[in-house]
């Protein structure tokens, strides 16, 4: 303590008021600010839609609500980058095209089930969030059919190459057991067909490999 009442460690690094840690995020390259931004828009728009505000955006990053419109022009373009990136394949490709091709039939397709199962119900809950209940306008649609064949026809396979060590097991060929897949994934996983209550993957798989019906041993 001085003699005029004020303390020493007003002058010792991080003791004074001023330097009091920031909640702001620190400064980051221009493309790792908008990925940040990005990540941080889109649970909140699954939550909320397009109603969801830039400071709730800002909150969400840790940064100032200015900051966002130095990346972006505005929140709707905000936005569409949260949802485009959302839409890319990329990602579940990738996870899929991982899955090891040694483990069991069963263990293998569970696998596979889980990671399109959980892109089916992020992508299908943001559009309903953001209000897309319908396909798009008959002049869109082919344009629309055309950006989501090639990701599909992927995913198709890369199941087949899945099923493929095992494709002795099916009566079909591994790429029409592919298809049947992904029907039941889809219609077991939206979130409007199932009343919010996906199939899990584990009886996705059961359903496409067993069937509803008991086995008697000699069947199997």
């Amino acid at each position: 303590m001085r003699a005029d009442g004020t303390s020493d460690a007003a002058d010792r690094p991080g003791t004074g008021p001023a330097q009091c840690p920031s909640k702001r995020a620190r400064p980051l390259p221009p493309d790792e600010r908008r990925a940040a931004l990005i990540a941080a828009t889109l649970p909140l728009v699954a939550e909320y839609g397009t109603k969801v505000s830039t400071r709730q955006i800002a909150e969400a990053a840790g940064v100032a609500e200015g900051t966002i419109f130095r990346v972006f022009p505005d929140k709707d373009s905000l936005i569409q980058a949260a949802v485009s990136t959302a839409l890319d394949p990329t990602e579940p490709l990738a996870e899929l095209a991982a899955v090891d091709p040694a483990l069991p039939l069963r263990e293998r397709l569970t696998e596979a089930a889980g990671i399109m199962q959980r892109r089916l119900i992020g992508v299908i809950n943001l559009l309903i969030a953001i209000g897309v209940h319908s396909p798009p306008p008959p002049k869109e649609h082919e344009e629309h059919r055309a950006n989501l064949r090639a990701p599909r026809e992927r995913i198709l396979e890369l199941t087949a190459d899945l099923l493929r060590p095992d494709q002795h097991q099916f009566r079909y060929p591994v790429e029409e057991v592919a298809r049947l897949m992904q029907l039941v994934l889809f219609s077991g996983s939206h979130p409007l067909i199932t009343e919010g209550q996906p199939i899990a993957p584990e009886e996705i798989v059961a359903l496409l490999l067993d069937g509803v019906r008991r086995h008697h041993p000699e069947q199997s």
